[in-house]
């Protein structure tokens, strides 16, 4: 059975792995400072022991991202993924300022309420720039740090510009064109045979979550996630492993290296025949070097 509050379209998911997580998904009421009202965050929590190993997901997904590596991680890990507020299921309430600032708030407070001690913080993409924003700000919270074909290093987003009315709607509904949605997932795989009919589902279901055009233009016109500075980025001192699809056609394969190059305690590996998502193109890999990096000194 799915939980009641994702929608009537979940039942068109086909792969084991996205029905398996769909059906894991729990909610949590949440107090922060953002509000007075609970903010009720959806997430997934599998596994047991180690330090917990908390996931990030990237731009206008949820944590159905992770769909493939969450399991392969909870085998040997306590293992948890958030929806960001803004993004995937969690809910938006009217009032909260769609930030980075926002973001990285509530996600300490559910941190706070939920886990409340220091995790491997692993974000892929945009959530890449959100773990390494909370890890500058509360560095005491993460142990570890991994950046999957990280975003961070340039500042912005390209929507920006058009997110005001009535180009803001517009823009939100172009993203939310199946067709749109079909191009960007081929694009980020080396192999696009991995972009089903069942991917597309996963990544579009959060689009029927009350206010997600509202947020998603309220996010984007924050500017969302500013480059980082060389010098802020060796302010970080977790010990960080960078994951890099050698074939990543979103990002490219440069700044993979100059993550390297500015976080001080940082190695570098690359994940061979691989694009812009190594957690869901090539998990089993992705997975054996989160953990022989939390196994590692």
């Amino acid at each position: 059975m799915f939980p009641s509050f994702l929608p009537a379209t979940v039942g068109q998911l086909t792969e084991s792995e996205s029905i398996a997580l769909a059906q894991s998904i729990q909610t949590q009421a949440i107090a922060t400072p953002l509000s007075n009202q609970l903010i009720t965050t959806t997430y997934v929590c599998q596994g047991s022991g180690g330090v917990p190993i908390l996931l990030i997901h990237g731009f206008d997904s949820s944590v159905l991202e992770y769909r493939r590596l969450l399991p392969l991680l909870a085998l040997e890990n306590e293992t948890w993924a958030v929806d960001l507020l803004g993004f995937g299921f969690t809910q938006r309430l009217s009032g909260i300022q769609f930030s980075p600032v926002a973001i990285k708030t509530h996600l300490y407070y559910f941190w706070k309420t939920l886990i409340n001690q220091p995790v491997i913080l692993v974000g892929a993409s945009m959530g890449g720039a959100a773990a390494i924003d909370f890890t500058l700000t509360y560095p005491e919270v993460v142990h570890k740090l991994v950046l999957i074909d990280s975003a961070g290093l340039k500042g912005g987003s390209p929507l920006s510009k058009f997110m005001f009315p009535p180009l803001g709607y517009l823009a939100s509904q172009f993203l939310r064109s199946p067709k749109v949605r079909d191009f960007v997932a081929r694009a980020a795989y080396k192999n696009p045979s991995f972009a089903t009919v069942d991917a597309l589902y996963c990544g579009a279901l959060h689009l029927e979550s009350s206010s997600w055009s509202e947020a998603l233009i309220a996010f984007t016109k924050s500017g969302g996630y500013t480059a980082f500075r060389f010098t802020k980025l060796a302010e970080i001192v977790s010990p960080t492993l960078i994951l890099w699809g050698d074939a990543d056609k979103i990002l490219g394969t440069e700044d993979g290296k100059r993550f390297n190059r500015a976080i001080p305690q940082s190695q570098l590996i690359w994940i061979e025949n691989c694009g812009h998502i190594p957690h869901l193109e090539q998990p089993q890999i992705t997975s054996q070097h989160i953990l022989n990096f939390r196994s590692s000194v």
